[in-house]
């Protein structure tokens, strides 16, 4: 009798799985970090003022994670994205007492452009902002922590490149 039910409650919990399974399936669920690019950008020209710089190299990352093709040379015929401005600013927030730096807003800005073959040139900016405490008898850990922020603000700012792209659909 105990076997029965427990079978009965194996099976309620596999058709429970599959039946949650279907319905994310269905409502067109994806991990984050892939999106569905139009066909039409699925191979494209990447140019950047910093081709070497860390927001080009995690934007190119997310693109191969595509499965998006990177052409190596410039085509006219070729969708094209230009990274045009890459850039931090900081700007101060609060002070300590004795006149030092306590606290920082961080800006980050990120302009780019994406030129399809017959159309418009579409141009993006936008900007991600983040707080930062600073602590001169922390140095080291605060250089640290800075360069992991930054790190972050880029991968953030490569995912909205990309999300912007999945919106994109050049007819």
């Amino acid at each position: 009798m105990k076997s029965v039910g427990s079978h009965l409650l194996t099976k309620i919990k596999v058709y429970s799985l599959v039946l949650a399974t279907l319905a994310l399936c269905a409502c067109g669920f994806r991990l984050r970090g892939d999106y569905l690019l139009a066909p039409e950008l699925q191979h494209i020209y990447l140019s950047s003022v910093d081709q070497y710089g860390e927001l080009t190299q995690i934007v190119k990352r997310h693109l191969q994670h595509n499965q998006v093709t990177l052409a190596q040379q410039f085509s006219d015929k070729l969708p094209q994205m230009r990274i045009l401005k890459d850039k931090l600013d900081r700007r101060t927030l609060s002070v300590f007492p004795n006149g030092q730096v306590a606290e920082y807003e961080l800006i980050y800005t990120v302009r780019y452009q994406l030129i399809v073959t017959d159309q418009d040139t579409q141009h993006f900016k936008f900007e991600i902002n983040r707080n930062y405490q600073d602590d001169p008898n922390l140095a080291l850990a605060k250089s640290r922590e800075l360069a992991l922020m930054l790190s972050e603000m880029r991968k953030e700012a490569a995912d909205r490149i990309l999300r912007s792209m999945a919106s994109i659909h050049p007819s």
